[in-house]
């Protein structure tokens, strides 16, 4: 039995898996302790929590616990990364390279450091929305200190080759960063393969609770950052302020879940991902996949629906909760920046509607969710001037409308 609304918009949050909650709500009541407080069983217990959930964020991505350092969320590890490793390397050089599709928490921060006399660079990407390599070695020079790439795109869900983009890094002894908010969690990830010297994630992205994170700092060789917020100098002097216990505790046992479900999770997500795709395609004329069709997060489907306006879609869609864009940039009315860097129109990229399918997702709701776009968009062309008249021929295609293959 299906219950509306229906959850599809997975990339923007995830409900909090019900071990998770039942992991953190002694946390509120019966151990309120402070961490910081060492000379009672309450900090005591409530140190213990802290540092079992780091031994299970660093299980997650294989990494050491010491290297787990508890933030408020991907956004704040985000900015910590980045200036934090470009003011502790300035004397060594000020260049840092990046790419145009990053989440807006990497972005603004270059352009924040951009400010402060650092030269920031922003590689573009291809049709299918990945990283050319080469492109990205030749970026590279003398003065590089860090390169920034994240793991999985927030829109298009697309994977970034972060084995080798860690190997070119290596290789020249420049810091690598990679946002993996959308990708921690759903995908494997290795920071000693990868070659991976920061890390940012969110636990709201992986059934876990709202405003708490972590950013892996490696330790061997040490990554040295300046520090952003100055207090009681807890989480080795680089995030000072009390612990958000809870929380903590919560993001620790979200990873400990995802990393038992992991494999048998993306395999159903595909699934259910690629029969979506394959009926919307197949039913429907002038649909086009935005980014690379296999390199991408089993639950993430991106369509752009040619001579349809997205938020019009939405709102014949009104029991599915989806989204035209990431959540982090919907107050604005600019077209995605993603999808522009992948080459789409303005009307395209308008046009596109992200699909984010989740551990709690049904077979049913799939099923429903794709005869009731396959519906809308059928309803909403038959009242469109322009449909019929490019699909009888007495018109051409307008290039706003053409996709860039």
């Amino acid at each position: 039995m299906i219950t509306f609304p229906i959850y599809l918009d997975n990339h923007a949050t995830t409900p909090v898996d019900p071990q998770v909650l039942d992991a953190m709500l002694p946390f509120f009541r019966e151990k309120y302790g402070n961490p910081s407080s060492r000379n009672h069983t309450f900090g005591w217990v409530a140190e213990e929590a802290v540092e079992n959930a780091r031994r299970q964020v660093a299980q997650l991505i294989n990494a050491e616990p010491r290297e787990i350092i508890f933030t408020s969320g991907a956004t704040e590890s985000d900015n910590l990364a980045l200036k934090g490793a470009a003011l502790a390397r300035r004397d060594r050089g000020r260049h840092i390279i990046s790419v145009a599709t990053e989440h807006k928490a990497v972005l603004e921060t270059c352009d924040s450091l951009r400010d402060q006399g650092f030269d920031i660079t922003l590689a573009p990407v291809g049709r299918d929305g990945l990283l050319d390599c080469d492109l990205l070695g030749r970026s590279i020079r003398p003065e590089t200190i860090l390169i920034s790439v994240m793991a999985a795109n927030n829109e298009i869900g697309v994977l970034q080759p972060l084995t080798e983009i860690g190997r070119i890094a290596r290789k020249r002894g420049i810091l690598f960063h990679t946002d993996a908010a959308q990708a921690a969690g759903r995908i494997q990830i290795d920071v000693e393969s990868m070659s991976i010297d920061l890390l940012s994630l969110s636990a709201h992205k992986m059934y876990g609770p709202k405003g708490v994170g972590a950013l892996y700092v490696r330790r061997n060789p040490p990554v040295q950052l300046a520090r952003l917020l100055d207090g009681g100098g807890q989480e080795r002097g680089l995030r000072s302020g009390t612990l958000n216990v809870p929380g903590i505790v919560g993001l620790g046992k979200a990873c400990e879940v995802a990393r038992s479900l992991m494999d048998d999770e993306a395999n159903r997500l595909t699934l259910f991902r690629d029969r979506m795709k394959a009926r919307l395609l197949s039913e429907l004329n002038d649909v086009f996949l935005n980014g690379h069709p296999n390199a991408r997060l089993p639950g993430n489907l991106n369509l752009a629906f040619s001579y349809v306006e997205g938020e019009t879609l939405l709102m014949g869609l009104r029991d599915v909760a989806l989204s035209s864009g990431s959540a982090c940039t919907t107050a604005s009315a600019d077209p995605s920046h993603v999808l522009k860097a992948i080459g789409l129109s303005s009307a395209m990229a308008a046009s596109s509607i992200r699909f984010g399918l989740g551990r709690f997702t049904t077979e049913e709701e799939v099923e429903w969710v794709t005869q009731k776009v396959i519906d809308v968009v059928q309803q909403l062309r038959a009242v469109s001037p322009l449909y019929q008249m490019i699909t009888a021929g007495a018109m051409p295609v307008p290039d706003a409308w053409k996709y860039p293959f």
